[in-house]
Order: C-alpha cells, then sequence, then structure tokens
C-alpha cells in the first residue's frame, strides 16, 4: 500500500511549491494577486512536506500528486508572468483577472486533496466512525475515492472500522459490477484476504463475503488467485469458526462458478478435502458397529471392518485406489444390506428435527440438526473439528449447504475433482443429504450428483469406479435418485435427479428395471423442461452407444412410451418435440418390430416428421430418422399388424 515510490513522486510538487512561493515576492505587477497565491501555495507546501513524512496509501497519492503538480506549473507559469520589468513589457504582459480566480480555486482544490490524502492513509488513528468526506479532485469520479477511503480503512483501520469497510466494500460489489473491478484494481483483495485471516467474526464474514462478489469473471478471478485466494480459503476452512467457514465456502463455489480454471488451484490446497469433512460432520455418524479404521480404503472394507471389534479408530481419507477390495463373506447383498443399515440409522437419528426458528437470518436461514447425544463422529483429516458440535442448528445446516454448493461448482466438468469427492465419504453424504437435508442442502447436493454424474458419463475410469452396480455407496446415490424421480413433484430437485439418472445410464444392468419406469411417466407431466430432461435421460440408456440399448429401448417400450412419444412429436413444444422424436427414433432403430410400436403409428409419425422443415433441420435427426424409418418400413410396411 505505502511505497517509496510515492516519495519520490512528491519531490517535483515542492519544489515547484517553493518555486511559486520565492517568485511571488519578486512581482512587479498584480502584487496582491500574487501575495493570495505565495499564502496559499505555501500552505500546500506545508501539507506536501507532511505528505513526505507520513506513510501514504500509494493508489491515490499518485492520482492527486500529478493533478497537484499540473496545479503548480499554472501557478509558476502565472507568476513568472507577473515579474516583468520595464513599462513596456508590463504593458504588453495582458493577464485577465479570471486567470487568478481560477489558480486560486485550483491551489484550494490541491489543498483539499492533499489533506483528504493525508487523512485516508492515516484512516486506522481515526475513531473508525468518522467519513472523511470526498477530496475536490473526486468530482468527476466519487466512487473511486470512495472505494479508495474503503480500501486504506481495510489497511490501517481498527478491526471494528476494518469490518465496517468490509461491508460497505459488499454493497458497492454487490451494487455494480464495475465497482467490483474497481476494487480488485485499487488492490482491495489483499486487506480484504488478511482481514478474513485475522479480523473478528464480523470482520471475517464481511470480508468472505465481498471476496465471494468481487469474482464475478474469469478475470477477475484471475487476479484473485494471484493474490492468494486459495491458500487463504484453505486456512479458514480449516480453522476459522463456522459462520466465517460457511461464508468462504460460499465464495468458493462463486469463484469456481465464474471461473472453472480456478478449480485445480483450490483442489491443490486441500479445499475439496477439507468441504467434504464439513460436509460428513454429523451427516455419516460414527456408530460402535461402523467406525473406519485408518488402513480401510473401500466401502466394502468398511463394512468388513464393522465386524471387527478391534477396529475403534476412525479415518475420512478413503482411497479405493490404493488397497485391495475387501469381499465380505456373505456376498454383496449382506454388503448392501448393513451398509443400507448405516444410512437409515443415520437418517433416524435426522429425523428428530427442531422447529425452524423464527430469527434465522438471510446468510442462515437453514436450520440443521442438533448433535445427537454423545455419539463421537468420524475424524476428518485435515479438518479442525474442536467445539464444532456446539455450534447452532442453522450455522451447521448453512455450512453443510455451502460446502455443497461449492462442491458442485468445483466438480463441474473436473474428472480430477469428481475422483477426488468420490474416493471420498462425499456420495454417501450426498446421498444421505438428498434423503433428509433441508431445501437448500438437498437442492445442492442434488446438483452436486448431477455434475458428478455429468462427468462420470464423459470418463469411463471415474464411472467404473464410483458407481459399480456393486458400490453400497452408488446404490445408496442411485436409491435417492431413483425416490425423487418416482415421486415425481416439480420442484428444484426433479431435474438434476433426471439428468443425472440419464447421465448414469451405462452403469445399470439389464436387470435393473426400476429406473426405467418412473422416467417415461415424467413424459406425461405439464411442465416441459420435466418432460424434455425426461425424453433425454431416456434417449442416453436406448441410444445405440449404450451396450444394453435392446433391454433399455423394450423396457421403455414395455412402460408405455411410445404412446407418450407420439404425444411429444405431434403436440409438443420445440424443445420437447426434437429430444421425443430423438428417443423415439433409438427405439424405433433397435425394436422395429415391436407390435407396441405398429399399434401406436410409429411409422406414420417418422414419416410426418421427416417433412417438417424445423424439425429437419436438427443435425442428429437429420441422421438418425431416415434410417430409423427405413429400418421401421422393413418390418411394418407389409401388413396392417393392428395399426390401421
Amino acid at each position: 500500500m505505502m511505497g517509496d515510490g510515492v516519495k519520490q513522486i512528491l519531490a517535483k510538487p515542492i519544489q515547484l511549491a517553493d518555486q511559486v512561493t520565492k517568485l511571488a515576492d519578486d512581482a512587479h505587477s498584480f502584487r496582491a494577486e500574487c501575495q493570495e497565491l505565495k499564502t496559499k501555495t505555501e500552505r500546500l507546501a506545508a501539507l506536501l512536506r507532511q505528505a513526505a513524512r507520513a506513510e501514504l496509501y500509494e493508489r491515490p497519492a499518485r492520482r492527486i500528486m500529478d493533478d497537484t503538480e499540473q496545479v503548480l506549473d499554472k501557478a509558476l507559469a502565472l507568476v513568472t508572468k507577473c515579474r516583468a520589468n520595464g513599462l513596456m513589457k508590463r504593458m504588453f504582459t495582458i493577464i485577465p483577472a479570471v486567470s487568478f480566480r481560477k489558480m486560486s480555486t485550483g491551489l484550494d482544490n490541491s489543498i483539499g486533496d492533499v489533506s483528504w490524502l493525508l487523512r485516508v492513509s492515516a484512516a486506522g488513528d481515526e475513531d473508525g466512525d468518522m467519513h472523511l468526506g470526498l477530496p475536490p479532485i473526486a468530482q468527476n469520479e466519487p466512487i473511486l475515492f470512495l472505494i479508495w477511503e474503503q480500501i486504506a480503512t481495510l489497511h490501517t483501520g481498527s478491526l471494528d472500522a476494518r469490518a465496517d469497510a468490509a461491508a460497505s466494500i459488499v454493497s458497492l460489489a454487490r451494487d455494480n459490477e464495475r465497482y467490483g473491478k474497481l476494487i480488485i484494481e485499487e488492490d482491495g483483495v489483499g486487506p480484504l484476504l488478511r482481514l478474513v485471516k485475522e479480523g473478528r467474526l464480523e470482520g471475517q464474514e464481511n470480508a468472505a463475503r465481498a471476496l465471494g462478489l468481487l469474482g464475478r469473471d474469469p478475470e477477475s478471478v484471475e487476479q484473485m488467485v494471484i493474490a492468494g485466494v486459495c491458500t487463504v480459503f484453505s486456512k479458514v476452512l480449516k480453522e476459522s469458526p463456522m459462520k466465517v467457514q460457511a461464508m468462504v465456502a460460499w465464495a468458493v463455489s462463486e469463484l469456481a462458478a465464474n471461473h472453472p480454471k480456478c478449480q485445480d488451484v483450490f483442489a491443490q490446497n486441500n479445499v475439496v478435502r477439507l468441504l467434504v469433512g464439513h460436509l460428513a460432520f454429523e451427516t455419516v455418524q460414527e456408530h460402535s458397529k461402523y467406525t473406519i479404521p485408518p488402513k480401510v480404503t473401500s466401502i466394502h472394507g468398511v463394512v468388513m471392518a464393522n465386524n471387527n471389534p478391534t477396529n475403534i479408530t476412525a479415518d475420512s481419507s478413503i482411497d479405493s485406489s490404493e488397497h485391495p477390495v475387501v469381499r465380505h463373506p456373505m456376498g454383496s447383498q449382506a454388503m448392501m444390506n448393513q451398509m443400507h443399515n448405516v444410512i437409515q440409522s443415520t437418517m433416524a437419528a435426522k429425523g428428530q428435527l427442531p422447529p425452524i426458528p423464527s430469527n434465522v437470518g438471510p446468510d442462515h436461514q437453514y436450520p440443521s440438526h442438533p448433535a445427537n447425544g454423545r455419539h463421537q463422529h468420524i475424524s476428518l483429516a485435515g479438518t479442525s473439528i474442536k467445539g464444532r458440535e456446539f455450534e447452532d442448528p442453522a450455522t451447521k445446516t448453512y455450512m453443510k449447504a455451502m460446502a455443497a454448493r461449492a462442491l458442485w461448482q468445483l466438480s463441474r466438468g473436473n474428472s480430477a475433482i469428481c475422483k477426488s469427492i468420490t474416493e471420498s465419504k462425499a456420495l454417501l453424504c450426498f446421498a444421505v443429504l438428498l434423503a433428509k437435508g433441508e431445501e437448500e442442502v438437498q437442492y445442492n447436493s442434488a446438483m452436486a450428483l448431477m455434475e458428478i454424474a455429468r462427468v462420470a458419463e464423459e470418463d469411463a475410469d471415474l464411472r467404473r469406479s464410483a458407481f459399480k452396480p456393486t458400490s453400497p455407496t452408488a446404490r445408496a446415490v442411485v436409491d435417492q435418485l431413483v425416490r425423487v424421480v418416482e415421486k415425481a413433484e416439480y420442484n428444484d430437485l426433479l431435474v438434476p435427479c433426471i439428468t443425472a439418472l440419464g447421465c448414469l445410464s451405462r452403469t445399470f444392468r439389464a436387470t435393473e428395471t426400476r429406473i426405467i419406469g418412473p422416467l417415461v411417466r415424467l413424459l406425461d407431466e405439464k411442465e416441459g423442461i420435466v418432460m424434455r430432461e425426461a425424453a433425454i435421460a431416456l434417449s442416453k440408456f436406448s441410444c445405440t452407444d449404450n451396450y444394453l440399448h435392446l433391454d433399455h429401448s423394450k423396457a421403455i417400450i414395455k412402460a408405455g412410451g411410445a404412446k407418450h412419444l407420439v404425444q411429444l412429436v405431434y403436440f409438443g413444444e420445440q424443445m420437447v418435440q426434437i429430444v421425443a422424436l430423438i428417443l423415439l427414433s433409438y427405439i424405433a432403430l433397435h425394436v422395429p418390430e415391436s407390435e407396441e410400436l405398429a399399434q401406436a403409428e410409429v411409422l406414420a409419425v417418422l414419416e410426418w416428421a421427416s417433412k417438417q422443415t424445423s424439425v429437419m433441420q436438427d443435425p442428429e435427426i437429420d441422421v438418425l430418422l431416415p434410417e430409423a424409418k427405413a429400418r421401421l418400413e422393413l418390418y411394418q410396411s407389409r401388413g396392417p399388424r393392428g395399426y390401421h
């Protein structure tokens, strides 16, 4: 903030002020006006010398000194004209009276600017409640000087004053994107990061909120990452009060959402693991039967460990890639039943919910579940849990909501982070929270699962390791996704759960028939977005790339999908019509001999669609529809087969 470069830019204005003072004494004309300029210049020179001895805030100092130097240059030129000797020189030296008035005003403004600079640079010595006002130079850009005032307070103010300044930064950044860019350009990130680390609770929260608001675009986030935001956030997530950690988790989600390239930097700073620790706290509980020993690194091993009474320690660092899978002696069904009991016991403990408090503020609006008795909790390596059990329920729930939100944004399109998340207990946590969490926790958990499933759809290794059918954790996740889809309530959870099931379509066996039916029923919904996502998900089951496309296509027909799709192709909105036609074409391509397709007159539907210009402009339909139509004609063009 304060540098030696500021001292150098003060030298020239001080020299100019001394020259103006000296020449004003030698004036031969307009002596009264020159004496007035001299008085003001001497006052300005005194302020400049005071500034040379002070620690100045460099950003406004440079602008004010540049402006002051220009004013003194003009003053020097004016008093030089007044020194003209001889009658003829004085007669031909014409100086309008307005020039002195303008110069006097200019000096007054410079005095005001330098005085403001001294006050703002010494903001730490002020009471903190006094507004410093704006200098004359700020007339054209008042917001910039208001920003400078707040940043200066963040640098040198008391902890209370810094907390107030951070709150002002929050208001400025929230109101206008340009203000946020100015705050970053004027070096506001550094003092905010220091306040997050060093301030009191309110100041830390305000600073974390401000940092989240500042990261609105990739360029801004990049500058914040360079300033060290990832390192500071990691430290906070490990050591600070839970309210601050929750706000930091929210800020992580904002930065990751607006600049996905920062995901890996957060991961390198241990942020993903710390967030998983917060998500798991009081979500997956440790009972005497379900302890996790340090060496156990798979869900299968967890179940084996439950049968070993000597395992009394716990560790959250589960990495299935480093250790072999331990087979359960009773087979996979017993293993899944036992894990199901773990989930059910956790849900039962979380079922005794307190009433939602009426005084919860806007930042902590999701009440959580109190600690249950004296249960010990799974040890979270690298995460400080001291005192967390005593936090109020609303704060605990808000922490989970923000941890889930941050993991959702960090996992988007990032295989490495998704692998890290799925190798931890996070998937099981998401399943539990999707089942029993508060509204915001459920939504963020659903979105996180959707993003992980999207990555798994493209990453075969992740798909096989995280969502293999024999995995109890994967089973628990799918159970909750299916539960939401079967319930079919149009809310914030339905669409991400539909999408996640579609992305996981290649992980399901042919015998896994419970998923197709609920998705097919959604084709008869009122909401266009639900029907569209259901059709897209089913297309992923029936597309040629899916090894079991034949089995899935038959299951869709058996569930009554053909008649729904015919209706959507004929009468659906265009966004639904296109995806419904793609799904219908896949089914016709793979099961052309189906009697149900004949009775639904699918061939006539495809022929009609092939003549619709708006439909055929879709590149996928342009390729798929003719092939499906030809395949269907081969089986159904001869004889009525019951569809006339």
